[in-house]
């Protein structure tokens, strides 16, 4: 199935990092200690049907920038043969956070100041599982630093693509990791 699909990609231009609402400064430099930025991600990070832990990485940033309300984590698949990128993760960060430790995004048990929302799957961190044979997808790990809070407990049920739609006001700055897996 995966090879039939092989030139079939949500694309790169439908992440949030290029959504109009969602652009800023590129100065929150996001990191992990499990991957570089464009290399392979671990079988530790890697969804359970694809064989690997589900577990998200420790991931690290430079503090926000004066007037931050609030954190947005955004992790996405571009690479998906549907029209637009599966979102694996959203988010809401306590400002005052600069890092993240390995699990942290777990719905069932999160870190100190995340807050989990809806993904396009579930709630929680979803590691890379692509299809078998459709070749390498990016998982795009994206971080934005609001200047206006969104409120968690409205949008607690709402769709990935709502949440996004819902951020107004300037992005103070924002960071990005892309990750990758192939099975």
């Amino acid at each position: 199935m995966g090879r039939l699909l092989k030139n079939r990609r949500a694309g790169e231009e439908h992440v949030a990092w290029h959504r109009a609402n969602l652009d800023g400064p590129d100065t929150l430099d996001l990191r992990s200690d499990a991957f570089a930025h464009g290399a392979t991600m671990p079988l530790a990070q890697v969804g359970r049907r694809a064989g690997g832990g589900n577990v998200s990485p420790d991931l690290a940033w430079k503090p926000a920038p004066a007037g931050t309300a609030q954190l947005l984590f955004v992790m996405e698949d571009p690479d998906v043969p549907i029209s637009s990128p599966a979102v694996h993760t959203v988010a809401l960060i306590d400002p005052e956070l600069t890092a993240l430790p390995t699990g942290a995004l777990d719905a069932k048990a999160p870190a100190e100041g995340v807050r989990i929302l809806r993904s396009t799957f579930r709630s929680g961190y979803l590691g890379p599982e692509p299809i078998k044979g459709h070749g390498p997808h990016r998982y795009v790990f994206q971080l934005f630093a609001l200047e206006n809070a969104l409120d968690g407990a409205a949008l607690a049920k709402a769709r990935p693509r709502e949440v996004l739609a819902s951020v107004n006001g300037p992005i103070l700055a924002r960071g990005r990791l892309d990750g990758i897996y192939e099975r």
